[in-house]
Parts: structure tokens; C-alpha cells; sequence
């Protein structure tokens, strides 16, 4: 409420939200970071009529207030004084922008100025244009301004200021920002968890499938589209009736679980041991999924196989690994396996027993080819001449040649037999898969 003598009118400037990002980008790490804020500028003008008559009529330390005006989601209003707030200022005119109220409950960044306008044009008069940095409103009632704005006697000699030596007009432009907060991350996706109910459920399921003692429940239309083999034996000409059951041969039963459960949730199975004990259970694990993605032609699952026997790889799998990487297309995998077997005469002697060579000779004689014609160039340009020998028939007896070879591995009766490409009494009876 305006008090007697004087009126005060808020005027808001036109809208021009000011938006400014500051951003910071780094090489290497490619990481940036974004902060963004909003200003919400309000002039409000505050018309003293009577001036003169009511600087006699406040003494110093005694002053009257403006309505209260809004800027943004805050509200503010102009406390003047006449003969100065306190005694060191009797002598000076002084102004203050007073926090109301807040719409957030938390502290107010804003910038406060001031201007005495002309009274004949209504413009403010440049050499009484006082104005601040922005300051942090903590509280309700904080307060910031000016206790010096203008000497009194300056004052009453200005006749610019006041309108036939009575009015005077004391604008206070009040910007606040406002702190746009980050938006909330939303949560990961979750979809894998609900459809991994569901399996475990099999609510709604329409088709069953057989494998090995086993009967797991699932629904057509996912199948379908997770894998064109599923689609054409599910929806194919040879379907008949809604819901049947279908049986799989040639694999376990929890190699076929795990090919459900990447089929729903487009993820591994978590694996239940963590020890680097079960790396053969995990290798074992791999190698039958893998097998089994290739068969569905389910490509995600079968690199996601591929990637981890390239992980886990070793002298004592490297042979069985080679053999499946040739049978199912993975080169990656593949060439993995030819650094590790020809890294070093050691690491071909444990990798490549006459048994495994035995077995590659008749399962993929090719690839014992490629193997034979790697071997020879990598000790050809060691010694910088051919090796002495080519690979010897597995049948014939050897003799260790100066130039490791293929056949230069030294026979020891007491080694394991190779595992050939992983048939269903090959699998440890543990799901995992890590």
C-alpha cells in the first residue's frame, strides 16, 4: 500500500529472458559440462510527491517503503529515507531494495541499481545512476542499496529532479537470476527386468520347447524377432496350432536357458562364482553359446561369446577355441588365437598337441593350412630363411628340427586329449557366463 505523498508503479522492462551457458570442454577425456541461467529484469519507479514537505517530516533514521513489486518468482519493495538510515548519513538521501518474498525457499541472487529521473523527460539523469554487482539474498528482509545515494542540498538545488520543486522519482532496477537446476537422469532402462520376469513366469507363454529333460515356456512373437530362425520355425508353414511344443536337439539344457534369457533381457547371465577358478566353466559356457547364436543366427550374442573367449583365452583352449572360431565365422577370434599359438616355440608346443593337430587335420584341414603357412613365415623372417621342415603327418614319427616348426612339438604321453568342438557332456553342470 502506498503511503500518503507518494506513489509508486512498477514497469516491467520488455521481455528479453537472457540465457548464458558456460561451457567447458577438454581434449582427450572429450568430457564438457554445461551450466545455464535465466535473468528476469523489473524497473519499478517509485513518484515522491511533496518531497520537500515530507523530508521535514522524517527525521534521520526514519523512512517510508514502496509496494511491493514482483521480479521473476520473488517479490521486493524500496525502503527510502529522507535524512539518511542512520546518523553517520544525515546529511545524504538513502535507498534500499528489501527482499519480500522468495518462490524457491532458497537464497536470491540479484544485482540492485538505482536512477533519479528527469522530471520533464522521465529519463534518468546519468550522474545520479548508482548500481551494484549481484549479491546473494540469504534471508527475508535482507536488504541492499545505497545508505550515500544523494546529498540532500544536491538534491534540493536540482531542479531537473523536481517537478516544480515538489516531485521526485527514484527508480530501482532489480535483476534476479534464476539457476536452472541439471535436469534429473533418468533411470536405466528397464524393460530387461520386466521382460526376465515374464520368462521366469511364463504368463502368457504360447510355446513350449524340449530340451533334454527340460520344458521351458516362452512367447512366439519375442522369438521372432530376436532371431529370423525363430520366426521362420515359429511362424513357418510347418507350424501347427496355436501352442505346441517344439524339441531341440544337440544342445544342453542350460546353454538353451541362457539363449532365452539373452533372447528377453539382450544380456548375459549374471555369473553365480566370481573366482578366476571357473574360468574353464566360463570358457566351456562361451564356447556352447556361441555355437548356439550361430545357429539362431542371434549375431549380438555370438560377438558378445567371441569377445569373451578372446578374454579368456588361453594355451590350454586355445586349440578347441581355433576350431570353432573356423567353424563359425569368427575371425577376430581366429587371428586371437594365431598370436597366442605362435607367440613363442613354448606356446606352440603346450597349445598344439599331436592329438590337436591330429584332430584339425580332419575337422578343418584348411585351417591347418593357414596355421602351417603362418608358422613358416613368422620363423622365415626370424632366421631369415624357410624352416628346415614343413608340418609332418600326425602319424609319423618326429624328430625336433633347429627351426621350430609345427611338428617340433615334443610328444609327452601323460598330456590331456584336446577338447574337440564342445558336445553336451562336455559342460560343467553350472550356468555361468562372465
Amino acid at each position: 500500500m502506498a503511503a500518503t505523498g507518494f506513489n509508486s508503479k512498477a514497469s516491467p522492462l520488455e521481455p528479453h529472458p537472457i540465457r548464458a551457458f558456460i561451457s567447458k570442454r577438454e581434449t582427450g577425456e572429450n568430457s564438457e559440462s554445461s551450466f545455464e541461467a535465466t535473468t528476469t529484469t523489473v524497473q519499478h519507479v517509485l513518484r515522491i510527491k511533496g518531497y520537500p514537505a515530507l523530508s521535514e517530516i522524517y527525521p534521520n533514521g526514519k523512512g517510508f517503503r514502496s509496494d511491493s513489486f514482483p521480479v521473476g518468482g520473488t517479490s521486493w519493495h524500496i525502503d527510502f529515507f529522507p535524512n539518511g538510515d542512520n546518523p553517520e548519513r544525515a546529511g545524504f538521501v538513502s535507498v534500499f531494495a528489501v527482499l519480500d518474498r522468495t518462490g524457491t525457499g532458497v537464497s536470491t541472487m540479484a544485482k540492485v541499481g538505482f536512477d533519479l529521473l528527469d522530471q520533464a523527460t522521465g529519463e534518468p539523469v546519468p550522474r545520479y545512476a548508482r548500481a551494484g554487482n549481484i549479491h546473494d539474498f540469504t534471508q527475508l528482509g535482507e536488504y541492499w542499496g545505497f545508505g550515500d545515494f544523494i546529498k540532500r542540498e544536491e538534491l534540493d538545488k536540482d531542479k531537473d529532479l523536481l517537478n516544480d520543486g515538489s516531485a521526485l522519482s527514484v527508480r530501482c532496477n532489480v535483476m534476479v537470476l534464476d539457476f536452472l537446476a541439471a535436469p534429473a537422469m533418468p533411470p536405466p532402462p528397464d524393460w530387461p527386468l520386466h521382460l526376465r520376469d515374464l520368462l521366469h513366469s511364463g504368463q502368457g507363454a504360447d510355446v513350449r520347447f524340449l530340451v533334454g529333460e527340460e520344458t521351458f515356456a516362452a512367447h512366439r512373437c519375442l522369438l521372432a524377432a530376436r532371431s529370423p530362425v525363430f520366426k521362420a520355425e515359429l511362424y513357418g508353414p510347418m507350424m501347427e496350432g496355436a501352442t505346441h511344443s517344439i524339441r531341440i536337439d544337440g544342445m544342453r539344457a542350460e546353454v538353451f536357458n541362457n539363449l532365452l534369457h539373452f533372447a528377453y533381457t539382450d544380456s548375459l547371465p549374471q555369473s553365480e562364482h566370481q573366482d578366476d577358478d571357473d574360468d574353464d566353466v566360463v570358457v566351456a559356457m562361451a564356447q556352447h553359446l556361441m555355437v548356439a547364436a550361430d545357429r539362431y543366427a542371434m549375431e549380438r550374442l555370438k560377438l558378445l561369446c567371441e569377445d569373451v573367449l578372446r578374454r579368456k583365452i588361453s594355451v590350454a583352449t586355445a586349440a578347441t577355441t581355433l576350431a570353432l572360431a573356423e567353424q563359425h565365422g569368427c575371425h577376430r577370434l581366429k587371428e586371437a588365437c594365431f598370436e597366442l599359438i605362435l607367440r613363442s616355440p613354448t606356446t606352440l608346443d603346450q597349445a598344439m598337441t599331436p592329438d590337436d593337430l591330429d584332430h584339425l587335420s580332419k575337422t578343418c584341414p584348411s585351417l591347418l593350412n593357414e596355421l602351417t603357412s603362418k608358422h613358416a613365415a613368422i620363423y622365415s623372417n626370424l632366421n631369415n630363411e624357410k624352416p628346415e621342415k614343413s608340418l609332418p603327418s600326425s602319424n609319423r614319427k618326429r624328430r625336433r628340427a633347429p627351426t621350430p616348426s609345427l611338428g617340433a612339438a615334443t610328444v609327452r604321453h601323460t598330456r590331456r586329449r584336446p577338447a574337440p568342438t564342445p558336445s553336451a557332456n562336455q559342460l560343467p553342470a553350472r550356468r555361468l557366463l562372465g
